[in-house]
């Protein structure tokens, strides 16, 4: 199959389960999946969930929410950049530069939707309260299935959030294949039975209980197959989302931690100064005097020059990367790759390791992991697991329908009642698990 019938199949407009999406003459189907996302619950509820500083009191820190946009505009640029030039080399019809910014916008848009709340960190608390409950010993769970919880990843729960929670009469957000596949960074389950290689390899991006979705995504964008029905390779725009993604977090982190003092501004104007090389007008530099704004016209020249060098990259390889044989980040392989690993060292030793991020996310663990021991207790009970307590009873009620079987009861499948659990855990937001948490276990009472 020719490159261009190759790039055709990739950018399908089909939405698996639902057949072709109709493009409008205002809308393109992969604008109509930007909107999509931007006005569901799950992305408004980023706003309140951890990007490095948890529970920030500053107006200024971003949140997972402005992460998200910025990375969707960072990922627009790249799209459009990459997509002008594969279009003029394959003479693709019937699509336009725009459409590649648009899908790698879309996808970037909902990259983070699936987090939990203390971000990283509350994955972790996640993965380590299932291991340590016991449950997975009590059921007679598959080895995919224990995977699922021992190896918790909220990229697999964002795509379990667009493809079925997120109205899930439809079910899902109904989302083109396109972006369905360049959203999906790891496009294998927790559990195969042997170690993969390549970055793609490294986590997982669904479910067992979401395994078909996933299966049709591939199918309609003809993604190359590592184990058949089981693992894939990348869709190609899918590195491109990534880059979008790690340069929008490493480069606004850095900003953001010289804003609150953990970084020395100067510091931070030298390593976003490497970056951006001779893309600094010298003129322009030496007229602003403002650290903030020396610091802001850094950073936008510091992404752009990044956003050249990956795409640079990534058409330099484009066949290897159609044929699966490029499973690498595209920024390591830049020229780039060494100033960008000075940002990258100087976060994981100042930034990420502050004391205010520590103390909340340490903090998270207690909470999270009191949440999962609440409400699985009580499901577990009400499906007759376990001996139901008053107590039980009445947390039941207040786990939303959304989360149980038809008729308000805990679903009888072990897995999926667990699964259902964490669905509603990893929905809430940093400031509501706190409260919630706090409510439960007595230490703030509601009040009028």
């Amino acid at each position: 199959m020719g490159k261009r019938k190759v790039w055709e199949r990739l950018l399908s407009a089909e939405r698996p389960g639902a057949g072709a999406a109709p493009s409008a003459r205002e809308r393109t189907a992969y604008q109509q999946d930007h909107d999509r996302i931007v006005f569901t619950s799950a992305f408004r509820r980023l706003k309140d969930k951890t990007q490095v500083f948890p529970l920030s009191r500053s107006d200024y820190v971003r949140t997972r929410l402005t992460h998200s946009l910025e990375a969707s505009c960072v990922g627009r640029s790249l799209g459009a950049l990459v997509g002008r030039e594969i279009i003029a080399r394959h003479g693709l019809e019937h699509v336009e530069a725009a459409d590649f910014g648009a899908i790698v916008a879309a996808a970037c848009l909902a990259h983070d939707i699936g987090n939990p709340p203390f971000g990283h960190a509350g994955e972790d608390a996640i993965r380590e309260w299932f291991r340590g409950s016991g449950l997975l010993e009590r059921h007679p769970f598959t080895p995919a299935q224990r995977a699922d919880f021992e190896k918790y990843e909220g990229n697999a729960q964002g795509f379990r959030i667009v493809t079925r929670l997120q109205s899930p009469a439809n079910p899902g957000l109904q989302l083109t294949a396109a972006v369905l596949g360049a959203f999906t960074k790891y496009p294998r389950p927790s559990w195969v039975g042997e170690d993969l290689d390549g970055k793609s390899g490294k986590k997982f991006g669904y479910f067992q209980q979401d395994a078909e979705s996933f299966r049709q995504v591939a199918a309609a964008t003809g993604l190359v197959p590592r184990i058949p029905g089981l693992a894939w390779r990348r869709h190609p725009l899918a590195s491109l989302v990534e880059v979008a993604d790690d340069t929008c977090y490493l480069i606004v982190d850095l900003e953001d931690a010289a804003r609150l003092g953990f970084v020395p501004y100067r510091d931070a104007e030298l390593l976003l100064g490497d970056l951006a090389g001779d893309s600094v007008s010298g003129g322009r530099m030496d007229r602003l005097h403002d650290p903030k704004e020396r610091l802001e016209y850094l950073r936008a020249k510091a992404i752009g020059r990044l956003l050249e060098s990956a795409a640079a990259v990534f058409l330099e390889n484009e066949g290897a990367i159609l044929e699966g044989r490029f499973d690498d980040e595209l920024l390591s392989r830049s020229p780039l790759a060494v100033p960008l690993q000075a940002v990258l060292k100087l976060a994981k030793e100042t930034i990420y390791v502050a004391r205010p991020a520590l103390e909340i996310e340490t903090a998270g663990f207690q909470v999270l992991g009191g949440l999962l021991e609440l409400f699985t207790r009580a499901v577990e009970a009400g499906a007759g697991a376990e001996r139901e307590t008053t107590r039980e009873r009445m947390l039941l009620r207040l786990l939303p329908e959304q989360f149980l079987a038809h008729g308000g009861e805990p679903d009888p499948d072990p897995y999926i009642r667990l699964l259902q659990v964490a669905d509603f855990v990893a929905g809430m937001t940093d400031s509501y698990a706190v409260d919630l948490y706090r409510k439960l276990k007595g230490i703030d009472l509601p009040s009028d």
